[in-house]
């Protein structure tokens, strides 16, 4: 929208949340609650965003954003209206409507920010603010309103009489939209509550009593504008943040066996006919194909999981998984890990910092740790990379075909060629040629009395 600025407020101490780390960098379903509503503003077609911090939160929001935003630095916490003004060498000359909302409202819409300012223009108000019928539990401000309908102002929570506060009421959600010029010069004239802070409220009264006036409008889904000051909130807004993951994905044709036991992240991108089974978590920027089975009791973070894969009750984390792959049950993919197509992994393997090449196999508890597995090796159960030294960690190599026997011992830095077998409890110190048989403590070579077949 042209002439549109939006201004998301994260500034605030967040003291409710008795944290070391600023309110609006607490996750809400993997991401920093303050992306939401960047996200939204600009999903609503606000290119122009600027983000108001605080010192102690500056640098990390720098991070999250980069250039994609602007930033301005309220130095004190002096309330919202304050936090606003900082912004207005930045705006003031920039926007005609600007769009102002809290970073702890992680749950609302760009389509309900949409909404606002079709019907602030339309309405040709000085200030239209988002409001929603909440229970008094919440603890918002009422919309107050005159003999004619029209809002008036915003009485505080706290000043609220009990009999009003004692049942559901529109209460004002701490979304504007503001005709920027009326806002800029009245926002200076607003003076501080006892408590020396300058609330954005304050401007709606003012707006009431000039032309254009002040207006609201109702949002349909109260969870949207429900803003985050505590623990107990913060676990409400991930429940709810989690519930429309799931409901998109199902949507997509994917198959949540138990969605309550389901944990997917905002950013998880799933392929449609792929099942996740029970009590199974998909994080951070993980993607997972078509066709795929995850689960029962697994967890994925950060990974790529390609068609037609398998995992079960199995933990990968930073690792790249092919197509018509079989890990687990009970392996553990570290970072670095990548299986190539075909590879399977069964009962407690684990793989670091590794690629397997196509249709490798290790079926029994095995470490692979900083090694090359060539096509089609098949690495026995108990077969151990001995990768560090105590000192540094070294590489193993195993060739295509390779079979490596049980209880096998490949100390780094050691290479076993294409063909090469080592016999039960080799423990491997030397490179072993290809097609040789290693066998022994330490492993030494000896004719073998069969041809291996890769």
């Amino acid at each position: 929208m042209k002439r549109w600025a939006g201004v998301v407020l994260a500034a605030g101490r967040g003291a409710r949340m008795k944290s070391g780390t600023p309110k609006v960098l607490h996750k809400v379903c993997g991401r920093e609650m303050v992306t939401y509503p960047v996200a939204a503003l600009k999903g609503a077609g606000i290119g122009r965003v600027a983000v108001v911090v605080s010192p102690d939160g500056a640098e990390a929001v720098r991070g999250l954003f980069g250039e994609s935003v602007e930033y301005v630095l309220q130095q004190e916490p002096r309330g919202t209206g304050d936090a606003l003004l900082r912004a207005s060498d930045l705006l003031r000359a920039q926007a005609d409507h600007v769009l102002v909302l809290g970073a702890d409202t992680p749950l609302v819409r760009a389509e309900t920010l949409q909404e606002l300012s079709q019907r602030h223009l339309a309405g040709g108000s000085l200030v239209t603010l988002i409001s929603a019928v909440c229970d008094p539990r919440d603890g918002l401000g009422m919309v107050a309103r005159d003999a004619a309908g029209r809002v008036s102002g915003v009485c505080e929570f706290q000043d609220l009489q009990p009999e009003a506060a004692a049942a559901p009421y529109e209460a004002n959600a701490g979304v504007y939209c503001f005709r920027a010029s009326w806002m800029w010069d009245n926002l200076q004239a607003v003076g501080p509550s006892p408590g020396g802070e300058v609330y954005l409220t304050s401007l709606v009264p003012m707006a009431a009593s000039r032309p254009g006036g002040a207006d609201a409008f109702l949002v349909r889904d109260p969870s949207e504008v429900m803003g985050v000051n505590d623990r107990r909130h913060l676990a409400w807004a991930e429940a709810e943040a989690r519930n429309r993951v799931r409901d998109r994905w199902m949507l997509e044709g994917v198959t949540l066996v138990d969605p309550g036991s389901t944990f997917l992240d905002a950013s998880v991108v799933l392929g449609r006919d792929t099942v996740i089974q029970p009590n199974t978590m998909v994080l951070g920027a993980s993607t997972i194909g078509e066709a795929c089975t995850i689960g029962p009791g697994t967890v994925i973070r950060d990974s790529s999981i390609g068609d037609g894969s398998r995992v079960v009750a199995s933990f990968v984390e930073e690792a790249t998984i092919e197509g018509s792959v079989e890990v687990g049950p009970f392996s553990h993919l570290r970072p670095g890990a990548y299986l190539e197509t075909g590879v399977h992994l069964g009962n407690f393997v684990e793989v670091k910092e590794s690629r397997l090449e196509r249709g490798v196999a290790a079926g029994h508890f095995s470490y692979i740790g900083d090694a090359s597995i060539g096509a089609g090796a098949n690495l026995g159960a108990g077969m151990v990379t001995c990768n560090y030294d105590g000192v540094e960690k070294h590489r193993t190599v195993v060739g295509e075909g390779a079979f490596i026997g049980c209880d096998t011992m490949l100390v780094a830095p050691v290479s076993v060629g294409p063909g090469a077998v080592t016999g039960a409890g080799a423990v491997v110190t030397r490179d072993v040629p290809p097609g040789r048989l290693a066998v022994g403590v330490p492993a030494r070579m000896v004719e073998s009395k069969r041809s291996h077949s890769t």
